[in-house]
């Protein structure tokens, strides 16, 4: 028999979850639900609540790790001592080199790496990290990021469509049921975006008609983009979710324009999960405070005041198997000048800045934010439809554009023109391109800086 309708979210929301969730012991349910409470909390119980968890991790990680072990004694941190939030500022630093050269010792005594679920960051600014956590661990991060989603107007039980590079698909009878039972799911491949897939993805919205529409930040702008020029109409969400990059303020335009929806951005990464994402009042990105530490911390090494920027280090308080405590992401964040406006006791991150390996450097060891040099061209010149800069060194700069309407030698000169007064030590080199491919893990980089850091 089938369900369709209205009525089917209501019976996997209410009914099929619930029942998944007895039968397999599965901590999300609860675990969301507790989120949804925790929204409303008070910051000072939000803030004793993470010193709660703060002290357990360390005790945890002095007990059974011995990297930790070494770090807390060298730093003189006793874990029971721990009497604030501050307190953590006296342990060093993990370095992403330093998640890489220690590899599976930095994995707490008790956990088998082979039982352990794993995940790799992308590795596009080197190589890549393997992270290890427990199922549990998954989906107590699950429970926030569908916490978000609602935020974002979605609701639980309801069909997704997805934008996202390599997907996987059910293949079992076993798991296409589960599928179905609780989020069913459509894709589309951001490793093959061409028109007869995004006709294809359309005819599956059509046909599934899901109320999400989640993915790549970027992915989600081309999807935009080229639904606008095919004339497609069937693709219309009642949320949006961009993801795994930064969502740009002229990608957000054209997303909202052709969708007729606000998009809700989200930020996290592959070793500690959500890190921040915005509510439905679009005033920034609530920090994930009930599963996090997040600091936005100067050169010094110390916090940021309200509308500064800085570079952002997370301690996950969740990870017991493998720690990632004061864990330096190489993400720039500004802090937001202004509580947001919902309520809400979590502090907020006004904007992600860019990843420290996507800004520029000038001769004189300045740095100019990738993502402020595409913004501030593509929105001042008409006629480009994508852009990525490639620094290969201090003296040369390559320009990779897809051109659009509008796109004339006029407006080349008037790229290279720009870009010759912000970095006039080097030269500036155009290249028209028919499109700027992602990376292998499904993702766009648009600022790429070769130079060792």
């Amino acid at each position: 028999m089938s369900v369709s309708g209205s009525f089917a979210p209501l019976l996997r929301r209410h009914v099929l979850e619930k029942a998944w969730a007895r039968c397999t012991g599965a901590r999300m349910p609860g675990a969301w639900l507790e989120l949804e409470r925790s929204q409303r909390s008070d910051e000072d119980t939000v803030r004793r609540r993470q010193l709660e968890q703060l002290r357990e991790l360390l005790r945890f990680a002095y007990q059974r790790n011995a990297f930790y072990r070494q770090r807390l004694d060298r730093a003189g941190v006793v874990p029971g001592l721990v009497q604030s939030l501050d307190d953590i500022r006296r342990l060093p630093i993990l370095t992403k080199s330093e998640v890489r050269t220690e590899g599976q010792r930095l994995l707490s005594a008790g956990f088998d790496s082979s039982s352990l679920m794993r995940a790799k960051t992308g590795g596009s600014t080197g190589k890549a990290i393997e992270v290890f956590f427990t199922e549990e661990v998954s989906q107590l991060r699950n429970a926030s990021g569908r916490r978000n989603k609602r935020w974002a107007g979605w609701e639980v039980g309801e069909p997704v469509g997805a934008v996202w590079g390599n997907p996987i698909y059910p293949t079992t009878v076993r798991d296409r049921v589960k599928e179905w039972a609780l989020t069913p799911s459509i894709y589309l491949d951001t490793m093959s975006v061409t028109p007869e897939s995004v006709r294809r993805f359309a005819r599956e919205w059509a046909r599934v008609s899901p109320t999400l529409l989640f993915g790549h930040a970027h992915s989600l702008f081309v999807l935009a983009s080229m639904g606008r020029e095919m004339g497609i109409a069937e693709i219309q969400p009642r949320a949006i979710v961009p993801t795994s990059m930064m969502l740009m303020p002229h990608e957000r335009r054209v997303i909202e324009e052709v969708f007729g929806v606000k998009a809700t951005d989200i930020y996290g990464c592959e070793e500690v999960g959500l890190i921040a994402g915005e509510c439905e009042r679009h005033e920034g990105l609530h920090i994930n405070v009930d599963q996090l530490i997040v600091e936005v911390l100067d050169e010094s090494g110390e916090p940021v005041g309200p509308g500064e920027t800085g570079l952002v280090v997370v301690t996950d308080l969740l990870n017991m198997a493998m720690p990632f405590i004061r864990y330096r992401m190489e993400d720039m964040a500004r802090v937001a000048e202004r509580p947001c406006s919902c309520g809400r006791p979590m502090p907020t991150l006004q904007q992600i800045v860019g990843r420290t390996a996507d800004f520029l450097r000038r001769i004189d060891g300045s740095r100019v934010a990738g993502i402020s040099l595409i913004e501030n061209s593509l929105t001042r010149i008409p006629g480009i439809d994508q852009m990525q800069i490639v620094q290969e060194d201090l003296r040369s700069i390559l320009l990779r554009v897809v051109a659009g309407r509008g796109f004339t030698e006029s407006t080349s000169r008037e790229l290279v023109s720009y870009f010759e007064a912000t970095f006039p030590e080097a030269r500036i080199a155009l290249q028209e391109v028919a499109s700027i491919p992602a990376e292998p893990n499904g993702k766009y980089r648009f600022s790429i800086c070769r130079l060792t850091q």
